[in-house]
């Protein structure tokens, strides 16, 4: 088995974990590569002295941030992506510090399956291309006040509202920003749009969720300062007023490894502090 961690090595603390991934994972009969800057301070080989396409698993320490950004980074990468939290909030980087052996133990074992999750595709009007796996956010930037925002749902108009802004998420993303602004949480495996407006002034205005085959263009309506558009939170551009951009489902795919041990429900309820009793019959 070849697999590509992608540790934090800033703290010695998060230094010394990775060599101990590196050591354990290496005593069970696996290869260990890192990124190339990363390569001498951990003595394992770097990314690029291998095929890319050899790579089985990609593990990455930190949060959902480190995947987002390895998932973007090295968007050739096509093998699946563990998650170890180093942080608090994680949803997708599920691996807890407590269980990172035993996590490491079925990964090695074999006790996991593997999650295809939607991505986001789309292009700008000006020719700006981007993907996301977690939402793509037009928000308000420098402008004090609210801005006009029109959607259309294959070129059908859904609503021509003012509000800071709104979120298209995907299920995976539909527990991040989409969940702050109101948005539902949908389980992991449902392929769907998550349509969420930010602090609309037309309170009657929800959260809708829409079916990924269709075609979102969102366009900027107001004549006022430029606003942002964000993908992920790490792909930035600003949109124009009378700009567009057009969104769709994506033809690839976000890999995520599941280990048997975890329970999305378990992870909801620990992450959003749930405090619900466990009634037994």
């Amino acid at each position: 088995m070849i697999l590509a961690l992608f540790p934090k090595v800033q703290k010695d603390d998060s230094k010394k974990l990775a060599l101990q991934v590196i050591e354990f994972l290496t005593k069970n009969n696996a290869t260990v590569v890192v990124e190339d800057d990363k390569a001498e301070a951990l003595g394992a080989p770097p990314l690029s002295s291998i095929d890319s396409k050899s790579i089985d698993i990609l593990i990455t320490m930190g949060g959902d941030g480190s995947i987002l950004r390895v998932a973007h980074q090295y968007s050739d990468l096509s093998a699946a992506i563990l998650g170890i939290n180093l942080g608090h909030l994680g949803f997708m980087a599920d691996v807890q510090m407590s269980e990172i052996i035993p996590g490491l133990q079925d990964l090695v074992d074999g006790a996991y399956t593997i999650q295809e999750r939607l991505i986001i595709e789309g292009e700008s009007n000006s020719g700006q291309q981007f993907f996301a796996i977690n939402d793509c956010v037009l928000h308000r930037a420098r402008n004090p006040s609210l801005v006009g925002i029109a959607i259309y749902v294959d070129d059908l108009l859904l609503n021509n509202f003012e509000a800071d802004g709104v979120i298209l998420a995907t299920s995976t993303g539909s527990t991040a920003y989409s969940l702050a602004a109101g948005g539902p949480i949908l389980s992991p495996e449902i392929d769907a749009f998550v349509l969420t407006p930010i602090c609309p002034h037309t309170i009657s205005y929800r959260p809708i969720v829409i079916n990924p085959k269709r075609e979102i263009r969102i366009e900027y309506v107001s004549q006022k300062q430029p606003i942002e558009f964000v993908s992920d939170g790490l792909q930035h551009f600003e949109m124009s007023p009378g700009d567009h951009v057009i969104l769709k489902k994506s033809s690839k795919t976000f890999k995520l490894v599941n280990l048997k041990r975890i329970d999305y429900f378990s992870t909801l309820r620990h992450k959003l502090g749930w405090s619900g009793k466990l009634y037994r019959s």
